[in-house]
Order: C-alpha cells, then structure tokens, then sequence
C-alpha cells in the first residue's frame, strides 16, 4: 500500500509539473488555450483581464475543480479524488514557479511539443490512478459508467470551448489551439488504455490450477476448452477470456508462475457484448 501511494504521489508530481511546463513553455508565449476547466479558467482570466479585473489562471483552475470533485468523490473515489486535487493544486503552484523563455519562435513547433506534453501529463496522471481533475472527472465517470473511453468526445466539448475563445479573441490562434487539442487528445489515446480489452488465448497443460489462481484473483468469467496438442498429443486445455489491457501484465505473471509452460494469445478485441467487471479506480 506504501509503494502504491508513492506511485500515486510521483506520478500527480510529476503530471503537475509537465502540464505546468507545457502552458508557460510552449502554449502561453503563442497564446494558445489549454483544455478542459484549464481552459476554462485561462478563458475566464483573459475576459477578466479586459475587463479590468484580476483572475488568474491558477485561481480558477482551483475553484472550478471543486464542485465536479465534491460529486465525484461519492461517485469515482476518495483516493482518487484526493490525489486529483493534489495535482490540481500542484499544476496552480507550478504555474507560478516555473518561469522560462520560449523553446521555439515557430507556432507549429510550439503547438505539436506544448500538445504532446500537455497530452502526457493527462496520460501520467491517469496512468496513477489520479487525473487532472476537471474534464478527466466527467470523462472517467461517465466512462466507468459505459465501459468505454469517451476522449472523442472530450475533444468535441473543447472545440466548442475554443470556438467561444475565437469569438472573442480571433479564429487564428482558437484554429491553433483546435490543433493543439487534437494532438493532446490523440496523445492520452495512446497512452491510456483502461478501457480498451484484449482476449486471452491461454493453452496449458495445468487447466485446474491456472483457473483457480484466475478465477480466485480476478472477477471475469472464463470458457475451457479440451483438446490435446497437435504436434505433441498430449491432452492440453484451451482457456478463453476476456479482460482490461491493464490487468494483461499482471494475469501474465500469475499465469507463468502456476504453469511456466503456458501459452497466451493477445489478440484485441474491437466489440464487447455482455456484462464485464470494470475494476474500480480507488
């Protein structure tokens, strides 16, 4: 437990830190729009500042996240909740510490790095069982809800969000930002896997004890098949199942250590039907 909250403590640290770097390094000096309540509260600090009042970016990020919190720490989890707002706090800290001169003069170049980054600082904090709060908490909820990932739409929400931005401050630099978001949003994509599934393709010649230790640590079901080896013809079992990517490395270990000759088969499965166990994010 420990070691899991370290994980936890070093990934919402880090994550702070690379999205803190991405605003001030690549997205402030081009006038970019970050995402999600980030974007929002950055929004709110522009109309603020025409306006003649004082909002900042790292303020808003604050007290825009703790109404979505409060719900979700009913509905997602504590210790999730918890160290999401941690980050939170951080990324509002870091936004004030980490000062430094631009990287690069070119728009492109700023949008394609300050994307990726921004995009890899969802992607580390998910990745430990923490987000970015804000939109990631209405993501991950609803996600949870429907057993899928729904960044596409993640994205929609923040096109729209950029369109009001273009309204007010100039399509140029909200068409930049659309790219910027895309890049960010294919980036989580591909680094976030929870909800995408694999099936497992087990054969071995230990059937019993494989679906014991399965079956005793994980909550899927799992088909067996008897059948016998077509080059060595001994009796052999073919084992069925379905499951997270994340649990994939995890069930690996356990299986080689009850039969070390065992063999798996991940093969992606593109549609599920039927009821399957989403293992909770606290």
């Amino acid at each position: 437990m420990k070691n899991r909250y370290f994980i936890m403590a070093a990934a919402v640290t880090a994550s702070a830190l690379l999205q803190a770097f991405a605003m001030n390094v690549f997205l402030e000096p081009v006038q970019l729009l970050p995402s999600g309540f980030t974007g929002i509260a950055a929004l709110l600090s522009k109309i603020a500042g025409a306006a003649g009042f004082a909002f900042t970016t790292s303020m808003g990020m604050v007290l825009l996240n703790i109404p979505v919190a409060l719900f979700c720490y009913r509905h997602i989890g504590k210790k999730f909740v918890l160290f999401s707002m941690a980050q939170v706090v951080l990324a509002s800290l870091f936004l004030r510490v980490i000062k430094s001169d631009p990287l690069f003069d070119d728009v492109l170049l700023n949008i394609c790095f300050g994307g990726f980054l921004y995009g890899l600082a969802v992607s580390v904090a998910l990745k430990g069982n923490a987000s970015t709060a804000g939109m990631d908490f209405i993501a991950l909820y609803v996600s949870n809800r429907m057993g899928k990932s729904i960044w596409q739409y993640v994205f929609v929400f923040n096109c729209g969000l950029l369109c009001v931005f273009g309204i007010l401050f100039g399509w140029e630099h909200a068409g930049y930002s659309i790219l910027y978001q895309f890049i960010a949003t294919r980036t989580i994509d591909s680094f976030y896997h929870r909800f995408k599934r694999v099936t497992l393709q087990i054969t071995t010649q230990k059937a019993d004890e494989v679906v014991r230790e399965y079956v005793g640590t994980c909550r899927h079901g799992i088909s067996v098949v008897e059948g016998h080896g077509g080059y060595s013809g001994k009796k052999m079992s073919l084992l069925h199942t379905v499951v997270s990517t994340y649990e994939v490395h995890d069930i690996l270990l356990r299986l080689k250590a009850i039969d070390p000759a065992v063999i798996v088969n991940v093969l992606p499965t593109e549609s599920f039907v039927g009821s399957f166990y989403q293992k909770p994010l606290d």
